[in-house]
């Protein structure tokens, strides 16, 4: 059985983040201000960075409706590569702008898979938000909207992301090493 242990020293801090987050917000203020913007979160990992984007979205006069999905196809640190929706959005999204905010766009099939999902659900306009990017890991033709960090391969947790329900609460984003 491999054994993880969280390096010592913090990936992205909790200041980068918020700063981040900020210039984020602007960015998306920028172009959905006025619009009748739905924000649909993805399980489970994202739901730390949703909740402080919503929140800084208010301060821009944006008040969007809210829900989310839990798409998953990790197991470890590992995706299998399957896709699997455990749990469906509740709000009608048919003829509304969408914002999909997930925590990292890695393979790209998490988003690619929620973005065709919404899709089909008959959105008029979909963007996505991501706060990590692994693009050396891209296997979906995929790109996100907006961007927090790219990142190297390596495997991050915390605000938010885990490794098996694990280091979720953490308020930076640190890298697990095996050994």
């Amino acid at each position: 059985m491999n054994q993880f242990s969280l390096h010592r020293e913090p990936l992205i801090t909790e200041l980068e983040i918020k700063v981040r987050l900020g210039q984020m917000v602007l960015e998306l203020a920028r172009d959905l201000r006025g619009r009748q913007l739905t924000v649909i979160g993805i399980l489970r990992g994202s739901f730390m960075f949703t909740a402080d984007l919503v929140r800084l979205l208010y301060i821009n006069d944006i008040h969007p409706l809210i829900d989310f999905i839990f798409v998953t196809s990790y197991s470890g640190t590992k995706s299998s590569g399957e896709m699997r929706l455990l749990r469906d959005m509740s709000l009608d999204v048919n003829g509304r702008w969408v914002l999909i905010v997930d925590d990292i766009l890695d393979t790209g099939r998490t988003l690619e898979y929620a973005r065709n999902y919404i899709q089909d659900r008959g959105a008029a306009q979909i963007h996505t938000c991501v706060l990590l990017d692994k693009p050396s890991r891209r296997l979906a033709d995929i790109q996100a909207d907006y961007v927090g960090f790219k990142i190297e391969d390596v495997f991050v947790v915390g605000y938010g992301l885990d490794y098996n329900g694990r280091y979720r609460d953490l308020p930076y984003l640190g890298v697990l090493k095996e050994g």
